[in-house]
Formats: C-alpha cells, sequence, structure tokens
C-alpha cells in the first residue's frame, strides 16, 4: 500500500513530536514545516528514522512557500497554537483565525483528504476571553472553507514535555505559598500527549471527516486537586491560598511584562470557566477512543525530578489509586 503523505505545521511542540513518532511508526511519510530550521529541525529529525520526514522552513503566512507543500500531500494537521499574544505577528487573530482559515483554503484547493486542526475545550462558554474568540473564529472560518475539516477539541495536555504540571511542579518546588485563582474549583478533564496522538491517529486510520470532537482525559480534577496531587507526587507540601480576583488580576499585569509571562490576565479569564465536555459534541471516548492514561500514573513516571535527591529520593508517599 503506498505510504500516506501527511503535512504538518507545528510539528516541533510537545503534540508535534510524538504524533511525528506514531505516524513515522505506521508508514506515513511526514512534512513538518517550521519557521526556524536551525532551531527546530535537531528535534524534529530525531523523531523518526531516516526517510520518513522531510523538514521545510518556512514563514507559514507565506502562501506561495507553502502552497507547493499541498500538491503532494493527503493528509493535512495544524498544531500550532500560542496561549499568549507576542510581537512579530503572533496574534491571536493572526495564528488562530487567518491562518487555519488560509490552511482550510488551499486543503479545498487541492483535494486534501483530512484536514486536522487542533482547537481548544471550552471556548464556546469563554466569550470574554481574546484567546477563546480567535480559536472559535477560528473554526468558524475552517467550517466555511473546507466542510470535510475535523476539529479537535482538547482539554489540558499534559505529558513530561508539557508546560503545565511541569512548571507547576518547578513553581511548587520553590514557593512555600502558592495561589488558587477562582479558590482552585475550576475543573479539568486533562489528557496525556499520547492518549491525543493516538486519538489523532485513529481519526485518520477511521477516516472520520466532519466532525468537532472534544478530547477528554478520563477524570474530572478541580484546579486545586491538581496542585494537590502534584505535591503528593512531590513529597512536598505547600500553603495554597485563595487569591481574590482584583489581587490576581493585578500579578497577572505584571507577570505580563515578562517575556515569558507565567500568567496573563486573559488566562486569568480563561480560569472562570470549567475545561470540561460539554455535552454538545461527541466526545473521544463516544467515538470509541478512549483514553488508557490517568494522571497520577504518568505524573509519577517523571516528577522524581523535582522531589529532594531527585532519582534517588528514597521518600515515600501515599497516593490514592486513579
Amino acid at each position: 500500500m503506498k505510504a500516506k503523505n501527511c503535512l504538518i505545521f507545528g510539528g516541533s511542540g510537545q503534540i508535534g513530536r510524538n504524533l511525528i513518532r506514531k505516524l513515522a511508526k505506521n508508514d506515513f511519510k511526514l512534512t513538518v514545516v517550521t519557521r526556524n530550521i536551525h532551531q527546530k529541525s535537531y528535534i524534529i529529525k530525531t523523531q523518526a528514522n531516516a526517510g520518513y520526514i522531510d523538514i521545510v522552513e518556512a514563514n507559514i503566512f507565506d502562501e506561495n512557500k507553502i502552497i507547493n507543500l499541498f500538491k503532494k500531500a493527503d493528509i493535512c494537521i495544524n498544531l500550532i497554537g500560542i496561549l499568549n499574544e507576542q510581537k512579530k505577528g503572533n496574534t491571536f487573530k493572526n495564528i488562530h483565525n487567518i491562518f487555519p482559515s488560509l490552511l482550510a483554503k488551499l486543503c479545498k484547493e487541492y483535494s486534501i483528504k483530512h484536514f486536522i486542526h487542533l482547537s481548544a475545550l471550552g471556548i464556546n462558554d469563554a466569550v470574554d476571553s481574546d484567546y477563546a474568540k480567535s480559536k472559535l473564529q477560528g473554526e468558524n472560518n475552517i467550517q466555511k472553507n473546507f466542510p470535510l475539516a475535523t476539529i479537535l477539541r482538547p482539554s489540558v495536555v499534559y505529558s513530561v514535555d508539557d508546560n503545565f504540571t511541569t512548571s507547576f511542579m518547578t513553581l511548587l518546588s520553590r514557593l512555600p505559598i502558592f495561589p488558587l485563582y477562582y479558590g482552585g474549583k475550576t475543573k479539568f478533564m486533562p489528557i496525556h500527549c499520547s492518549d491525543l496522538t493516538d486519538i489523532i491517529y485513529q481519526v485518520i486510520s477511521k477516516n472520520i471527516n466532519s466532525k468537532i470532537i472534544e478530547c477528554v482525559g478520563n477524570e474530572v480534577i478541580t484546579f486545586k486537586e491538581i496542585l494537590e496531587r502534584l505535591l503528593v507526587l512531590m513529597n512536598k507540601k505547600r500553603i495554597l491560598i485563595p487569591f481574590p480576583f482584583l489581587l490576581a488580576n493585578l500579578s497577572a499585569k505584571i507577570f505580563e511584562l515578562m517575556p515569558n509571562p507565567l500568567l496573563t490576565t486573559d488566562q486569568l479569564r480563561l480560569l472562570k470557566y470549567d475545561n470540561i465536555s460539554s455535552g454538545k459534541y461527541k466526545t473521544n471516548a463516544d467515538l470509541g477512543m478512549s483514553c488508557v492514561r490517568f494522571f497520577n500514573q504518568e505524573v509519577e513516571k517523571y516528577c522524581y525530578m523535582w522531589r529532594h535527591r531527585g532519582q534517588f529520593s528514597t521518600q515515600k508517599y501515599n497516593l490514592k489509586k486513579d
């Protein structure tokens, strides 16, 4: 059988690296687009055996450059997204709206079999978040330009390479007191990166088209419970204090002055809304693609890096089974 050609945007990130390994193992030929081949190629090219990956350097908004990539592609996957706006055109509108719209038009023009777009869970409800509004507008434009697109809406994605559990464990290891925004009551259904890439693979192999799929893990966990679980896994004790909104908003404004802010005012607004399945769309479990990984078990595999003495720690801890 002829190998399928897959065009991937955003292949150097946490999800992209896992997805490249998954697809290459299943004999997909991959073309991965990066904006800086000198910084990213060493990460991308080590994810599969030689001959499976072509790395192309291109400005993602250079239509004349990327249009040629669609001529030999069967599948297009867009994993590009940002959590906060930056300079040089990295705005929510450009990344979450204009760029996905361009990809959808090219997919239609070149009769691409699959266009899979990674969006975000809970964006319908977060009406006061610029991030959520840009994601939702991008989805709407994709569906107008290429109705057969498959849009995946994952909850928080975690793994050893994430910026979620690893960032929190770093902060918890350094700070004696940690703030609880909105009382720590916001609910999440974290999904492991490998489960998400398995879902993407099954969407392709089962020819699932023209759907919005909410990608969620096996558990509903509050923000406070996530922090408590991480502390148990790290063998540390910290004081978790609810932050009044005014103080939280002030701290977010201060963080925004940093090159890589820990929290922005827009992200703070997002934390008001639960990040769980809405019931309006099918979930991965509804479509027979249940997750097989659990939060405690997976984080336990790499949390030793934040324990006293690291991997040589002899401390014991009691952790409730999932």
